[in-house]
């Protein structure tokens, strides 16, 4: 069977990390954070929005109600 060289250095370097924190995620994840706030890029929230259709048929409710 065939392997790629990269994919299982990559592989190694996590298996690595994790043992480094007894796989322990909430730890890992403390160290990924610190690491991503030391790093001085701007981080982005792709989280969803509000979707927008609903703010409108509230606001179109909302003129409804007030006629």
């Amino acid at each position: 069977m065939w392997t790629d060289e990269i994919v299982e250095e990559i592989h190694q370097i996590r298996e690595e990390y994790a043992k480094s924190f007894n796989y322990d995620l909430d730890a890992i994840f403390a160290d990924l954070r610190e690491k991503q706030a030391e790093s001085g890029r701007e981080v982005v929230n792709l989280s969803p929005k509000r979707d927008l259709t609903k703010l409108w048929e509230q606001g179109a409710q909302l003129l409804d109600d007030a006629s």
